[in-house]
């Protein structure tokens, strides 16, 4: 026999899936790839980041063109900014994860 959920037990997707998310603990992961996706549409240097890396709320990002570098540098605060507002905007974004949050600083090597 079918047991059917009472509409108090009923849950949406998004909270089926973060749900789901935490009990894989997998959302360390999953919000590491986010910040990384983030950090490429929001800073346009997908192409020329050789490496990136988040520890303790900072992003570490190594670009191949000091030039470019050099631009993204004053815009610091501002692409952190951007970073979170998409992650924010993301359903699949663990926002309390231990590991892996918000951005809080954006370091350019």
């Amino acid at each position: 026999m079918v047991s059917r959920l009472s509409r108090k037990n009923a849950q949406t997707m998004d909270e089926v899936v973060k749900e789901y998310i935490r009990e894989m603990k997998i959302a360390s992961g999953l919000n590491e790839q986010l910040i990384f996706d983030a950090w490429d549409e929001v800073s346009g240097a997908a192409s020329h980041t050789v490496s990136r890396y988040i520890r303790n709320g900072v992003l570490y990002c190594s670009l191949s063109s000091s030039v470019l570098r050099s631009r993204l540098f004053p815009r610091r605060e501002e692409l952190v900014r951007k970073i979170n507002e998409r992650l924010l905007g993301d359903t699949l974004f663990v926002r309390d994860d231990p590991k892996t949050g918000l951005v809080k600083q954006l370091i350019l090597q």
